[in-house]
């Protein structure tokens, strides 16, 4: 009879060689619950994160600006869909983890708390905010376990088309009037600081992230993210400046 010792033992030699975790395999409860946290919480993002954008539905300022937004809306919905499937395989309903957010056990990302003011606001959101997405996400592609890292593979991919058209409508608005231009550097002003917030505290002040980074749920330290996009100018950026 296998023991859990040994069951211990597969499972550590599995993360040593970078070996998928999937849904049938033995895992410790410890390593699920945290899955199941990180994963709710990214699906809770995905799925507020829509609502800020869905303001603007009605109000994009051309046929083409509202079938674009309305396409990124659609994928966020989307990206919710798949993470609380990634979810349900660790044995945890889809009721419950909504429960969890509803009864603030559980959190999403604070940057759908700022209010969009205006259009400039929305292409800020996809360049700024999708962007540093993307910079948190591209790692978990690599993450241990196989139903989150599949899904992220799908998300990231559709996550680039976010962002590329946050740009255009930022350039837009840089080529335009100076009253344009003078909307979307208040947008950048306000979204500056909440964007690198993104990328959380610093990782010896997280509970959470020695232990990921060791589980190999995490890839990358999130300090590093956060100072190398506050450093930096992205391509993008100095493209504009």
């Amino acid at each position: 009879m296998t023991t859990d010792a040994q069951y211990q033992q597969h499972f550590d030699a599995k993360i040593a060689a970078d070996t998928a975790i999937e849904a049938k395999d033995w895992m410790p409860d410890a390593y699920r619950q945290n899955l199941i946290r990180q994963i709710g919480q990214h699906a809770h993002s995905e799925v507020v994160g829509m609502l800020p954008e869905a303001n603007w539905l009605t109000r994009a300022p051309t046929l083409r600006r509202k079938a674009v937004l309305l396409a990124k809306v659609q994928d966020e919905a989307g990206h919710g869909l798949y993470l609380y499937s990634a979810a349900e395989t660790l044995g945890c309903s889809r009721q419950e983890i909504y429960r969890k957010m509803l009864d603030g056990k559980m959190k999403y990302s604070s940057i759908f708390n700022y209010p969009t003011l205006n259009w400039a606001d929305i292409g800020v959101i996809g360049w700024l905010v999708d962007g540093a997405a993307i910079v948190n996400q591209v790692a978990l592609c690599r993450a241990s376990y196989g139903p989150y890292a599949r899904a992220m593979v799908k998300i990231c991919k559709e996550e680039s088309f976010h962002q590329r058209q946050g740009y255009e409508a930022v350039m837009a608005m840089a080529n335009g009037s100076e009253q344009q231009k003078a909307m979307l550097q208040d947008a950048i002003n306000r979204f500056w600081w909440p964007v690198l917030m993104m990328f959380g505290p610093s990782d010896t002040d997280s509970p959470h992230s020695a232990q990921s980074m060791a589980w190999k749920i995490k890839r990358t330290a999130m300090t590093n993210c956060g100072r190398n996009l506050s450093t930096t100018p992205c391509r993008s950026w100095k493209r504009w400046a």
